[in-house]
């Protein structure tokens, strides 16, 4: 059963998944403890009333912006935002290569092994005069916080660091995964049947990535919410995750660069 509002419900597996933004979490600043900020709006014991029934509970999925962790991790610059040089040095500076450019946009590698827009260099929502660069490892910032939770409040969650891509030949922007913990990043189907008993040769899911999606529903780009909280994935799915070493796809499987 699917947890009352505010959130969104959507059918999935038996039971069904619901997910819940995290508000007033406040302006994050460099040196924060982001777990714990986040601890005290969704654990119980942690002093106000928990946004969620029951608070945080063990196999929730907690996803929380890019943003708000560069801001807390001090990965934040200063930046002429008028000087477009300013900001393709800073580009170029994060990047391992670009692949392509037209204007002031570049398609780029991050040492993260990331093909983005402009090595995740991001001016908005943060304070005129900055910009919010990508964390430095977001699987290790992601088990920071998952670490967090279960060692000083005693509950086991995923956690889920999501940014902000577009898709190659797509319109439109969504949130993926670029750090996990205690979650899947790949959930491999193959050598399973599918519905009509055909054996599946190359289903992986990037059960990350949806899940980052679907939290971006309730968190959006223009609310101030910076987390969320997805209840009820399946179980099997809650393990060491890694978006380096599942999600990013090696070299020599790229048939475009």
């Amino acid at each position: 059963m699917s947890l009352p509002d505010p959130g969104v419900s959507v059918g999935a597996l038996s039971g069904g998944l619901s997910v819940h933004p995290v508000t007033g979490v406040g302006e994050i600043r460099s040196g924060d403890d982001l777990a714990t900020i986040l601890a005290g709006l969704l654990v119980p014991s942690a002093g106000l009333p928990p946004l969620l029934p029951r608070g945080l509970i063990d196999g929730d999925v907690v996803v929380v912006t890019q943003k708000v962790v560069s801001k807390a991790e001090g990965r934040v610059v200063t930046i002429d935002a008028d000087d477009p040089l300013a900001k393709l040095a800073l580009v170029e500076a994060e990047s391992v290569r670009v692949l392509r450019r037209r204007h002031d946009l570049a398609i780029t590698e991050t040492r993260h092994g990331f093909i983005c827009a402009n090595a995740g260099v991001d001016l908005s929502n943060v304070e005129a005069g900055t910009a919010a660069l990508l964390p430095v490892d977001p699987d290790r910032s992601a088990r920071r916080i998952r670490e967090a939770f279960e060692h000083r409040h005693g509950v086991s969650v995923g956690v889920i660091i999501s940014d902000t891509f577009g898709r190659t030949w797509r319109r439109g922007v969504t949130d993926v995964a670029i750090g996990v913990a205690g979650i899947a990043g790949i959930v491999d189907l193959r050598g399973t049947a599918d519905a009509n008993g055909r054996i599946l040769e190359a289903t992986e899911v990037c059960v990350a990535d949806e899940l980052a999606g679907a939290a971006d529903l309730v968190m959006g780009k223009d609310r101030g919410v910076p987390a969320a909280v997805v209840r009820g994935v399946d179980p099997r799915w809650l393990r060491p995750g890694s978006v380096a070493d599942e999600i990013v796809r090696p070299p020599d499987e790229d048939l475009f660069r």
